[in-house]
Parts: C-alpha cells; structure tokens; sequence
C-alpha cells in the first residue's frame, strides 16, 4: 500500500479530534446494492479505497498530554463487518453502534465499514471520522466503494493514489492566512457576535442535563419520494428561492413550535457553507476532507409568519454572508481560538455549547449524483447522517439520490427527548408538504 506522510492536524482538524474524544463525531453514508456483492468483494474494495486515499492510511499520535496532535501512518486496514439482516437493520445498526462508537484514531485508520446482506440486496455503510470528512466527503468515499468491489469481481487495475494530503487551511484564499487574516477574522467574528446579540434569537434548550462524555447521537429517518421531490423542486422555482430555504423554513416552524407552542419568535439555524470550490487551488471531486463551515441565519417562527418569506430569507442572508467571506473567516478565527487539547478544551466547549452555530443546524448537500448503476449491480437509497458530539443538540441531513430527497436528523439523547425529536421530524416534513401541496 502507498506510503502516508506524517502532518500535525490543522487546528479545524485538531477541534474536530477534540470533539471527537468527547463523544463520537462520525459522519455516515449509505447505499443499498442489488447484485451479487459479498464481504470477500468489500474486503478487496476496503483496501482499495485506503490505497486511494491518504486520509484513510493514517491514525492520529499525540503527546503524553494530548497536545500536538499529529496524522502518523498506519498499516491497519479498515475495518469490514458482516452481519445479516432486513430492510430496517442498517438503520438500526447506525442508531445503536455506529453513532454511538467512534472511530480508533489512536490505531488507525479513521474509518470503517459496515455490510448487511439481506439475501439478495446489500446495504453497505460507510463510517468516518469528522476529522477527516464530511457529507460530501463521506458519500463520494462510498461511491468509491461500492466501485472498487464491483471492480473486483474482475482482476482489477491497480489503483493510484492521491497526492493530496493537506489541512484546508493551506488552501484559504491568501486575505485569511497569517497574522492578517486572523486579525480579519477577529473582526468578523465581533462583528457576528454583535449581530446575534442584537438579534437574540431563542436556542433550542437541554431537556435534561448530561455530561459531555455521555452524550449521544440518535438517529431518526424521513424522506420525499419522487413525486414529493418533483413537487418541492417545482414550487421553490415557483417562488424563487432554493431547497435549502425551503426545509430551513419547516424546520424552523417546526422546532419553534416545541419551544413556544402557538407564540412568535426567533431562533438560529446553523446552515453549513461547502467551500471547497472556493479554496485555491479548488479541493477536487474524489478528494477526501471536511470542507465546510456553520453559518447561522436568524429566521422567524410563529402562527403568522409566512413560510415563503421565511424561506427567502434563509436565501438573502446565507447569500450576503458567504460573498463578505464569513465562512473565511470562521475558519480562520479556528487557529486563534481551537484548543491545544482536550484538557485545555473546557472554557472553549462551554462557549461553543451556549453560543456556537450548531445548537440547530441543516446540512444540506443538495442533489448528489450517485449513479443508479454500478456494472451490473443497481444502486439506491444513497444518503448520510452525521453525529453531533459538542457541536450541537439537533441536526438535520440531506441530499437528493436516486430520485428522492433523504432528509435525516440526529439528536443527543436525553437533552432532547425522543418523543420532541421524533415531533420536530414529522412536523417539518408536514409542513413541507403542505407548503407544497
């Protein structure tokens, strides 16, 4: 296998990690085969993919006190697992084990690989760390997979590895490198504070108090089939605005609603921004890594808010923020204010829990064009869910695939109840469908 050089983690990596040691912060992706796949074709395909991809022949070494974190490389392989199973166990499997076990930085490598033959489908499941992906990251690894074992039916071509092996922030447009652009980022950083003070809008609060090391990520499933998706897709070019402003503005309805039943108000969703396409030089497609960055918009909730409206605006401030750089910014600002360690983590964690982006976010990736056919084999149902760890108490997930739109969530257990997490999901996708109707 290709050789992996060694490289401290950038201070967006090294959060991510801390996070991480906190309570798990994966990211998920998954696709149902139909074809004649096994966990002999996966294990070949496993392989390939780490021989591919730098990011996926490394573990993470640090000093005695966890400070100086560095990528070190591995000769693990990544992990398969078989098991059998139905229609509903891959679900099942990621609520009960996948969000809930991190994966081994300390041994390597930052992902692994989950199979549930169902006889004659396959669901294939694909877990890596944050730290080293994210949704786009996630489901384009997975597209890889699944080409790579079915390639493997055959006497493969050998496989050429990337070159790419740097932190995003090598790739920040120069105005957001060095002393500069962390200055540049402070302001912006003050500037958005004062922004959301002035605003004030209301946080999504803990039901129950737990402690960092015993939070974790649920998982609940929704989604538009194929008529449902025409119908949004449709009425938001009716209305002039984007998809993602259109499930903003039902998640904000639908949360706003647990929080003040029948009142007005305001609230924040987190909208994270893929920049990928806006570094220099651009991350390309097939590049693993986390490219993105929570923007919080402040949107309205209550009986007479108008859904379109709100929607509209979702679109203007997301828009005008990303043409002034905040996401830049943002990302910038990481190197003054990330932590050395988790022991050095505290105030930092306390700080991003009462007033970071994520308490509510929506990671929309859009349409993701997974093909429906791989050789011989057909695929279906590609999606990804994220864990939360710190960074927030209520996620949303989605992409479009294969003619549906997959809208996730995942929330931390306990500080918000099941029965309000799975509430929140139904009525925003009712909401949906009534704006659509």
């Amino acid at each position: 296998m290709p050789g992996t050089s060694s490289r401290p983690l950038s201070p967006i990596e090294r959060w991510y990690w801390i996070l991480d040691q906190v309570s798990p912060l994966n990211v998920v992706s998954r696709v149902r085969v139909h074809g004649a796949l096994d966990a002999t074709l996966l294990r070949a395909a496993a392989d390939a993919l780490a021989a591919r991809h730098p990011f996926l022949r490394v573990a993470i070494a640090a000093a005695d006190d966890g400070t100086d974190p560095r990528f070190v490389p591995t000769a693990a392989r990544i992990e398969v697992r078989t098991i059998t199973g139905d229609d509903a166990t891959w679900a099942r499997e990621v609520d009960e084990v996948e969000l809930a076990t991190g994966t081994d930085w300390a041994s390597g490598p930052l992902a692994r690989v989950l199979h549930v033959d169902l006889g004659g489908d396959h669901d294939v499941v694909l877990v890596v760390s944050h730290v080293i992906a994210d949704g786009t990251s996630a489901l384009r690894l997975l597209q890889d997979l699944v080409t790579y074992a079915e390639a493997a039916q055959r006497d493969p071509a050998p496989v050429t590895s990337l070159a790419t092996f740097d932190p995003p922030e090598a790739r920040l447009p120069k105005k957001f490198r060095g002393a500069i652009g962390a200055a540049r980022s402070m302001r912006v950083a003050l500037a958005e504070e004062l922004r959301m003070t002035a605003a004030r809008p209301k946080r999504l609060e803990a039901q129950a108090a737990v402690e960092p090391s015993r939070r974790r990520t649920r998982f609940l499933r929704r989604e538009l089939n194929g008529d449902e998706l025409d119908r949004l897709a449709g009425a938001c070019r009716a209305k002039g605005v984007s998809v993602h402003g259109a499930l903003s503005a039902a998640l904000a309805a639908a949360i706003g609603e647990q929080m003040t039943p029948g009142q007005a108000g305001k609230l924040a969703i987190g909208s994270p921004v893929d920049f990928r396409g806006e570094l220099q030089p651009p991350v390309g497609a097939d590049e693993a890594g986390a490219y993105v960055c929570t923007l919080p918009t402040v949107l309205p909730f209550g009986p007479a808010v108008d859904f379109w409206e709100v929607a509209a605006q979702t679109n203007r401030d997301l828009r005008e923020r990303a043409a002034a750089s905040q996401h830049f910014a943002l990302v910038s600002m990481l190197g003054v204010v990330t932590p050395k360690s988790l022991g050095h983590s505290g105030k930092t964690m306390k700080m991003a829990e009462q007033r970071g982006p994520g308490n509510i976010c929506l990671s929309n990736i859009g349409r993701f064009d997974f093909p429906d056919r791989v050789g011989a084999w057909t695929v279906s149902g590609a999606q990804f869910i994220a864990g939360i760890s710190m960074s927030g108490y209520y996620v949303g997930t989605v992409n479009s695939s294969h003619g549906q739109l997959f809208w996730n969530f995942t929330y931390i257990e306990d500080i918000v109840s099941e029965q309000r997490a799975v509430r929140i999901a139904d009525d925003a996708l009712d909401l949906l469908r009534k704006a659509i109707a």
